[in-house]
């Protein structure tokens, strides 16, 4: 749970850049639901996993498309205010989640 006190950070997207997002995640959201299906029908389990692995695969465009943004937009622009220690630290700190996954 976050501190009442902390900063919320937003992002202003254009509203093609939210619907791109949104597109991306609703044709995931789809392919979740497709995979259910497949589960609840006893589909065989490599054709699970080829549609598993599809998922991931959509999900990490979506990651660098998100990061490709932040980083052009909001981590330049911290650096021209002064604020790019910060922001790089932040930005190492999603490479390092990424790593993770």
């Amino acid at each position: 749970m976050s501190n009442s006190s902390e900063e919320v950070k937003s992002t202003h997207r254009s509203t093609k850049e939210k619907d791109d997002i949104l597109n991306r995640l609703k044709r995931i959201e789809g392919q979740v639901r497709g995979i259910q299906n497949m589960v609840e029908n006893d589909r065989y389990c490599v054709d699970i996993l080829i549609q598993v692995s599809a998922i991931n695969a959509a999900l990490k465009k979506v990651n660098m498309n998100l990061l490709e943004k932040h980083t052009s937009h909001c981590v330049s622009d911290a650096i021209k205010n002064g604020e790019g220690e910060e922001a790089i630290k932040e930005l190492m700190d999603v490479f390092k989640q990424f790593a993770k996954s």
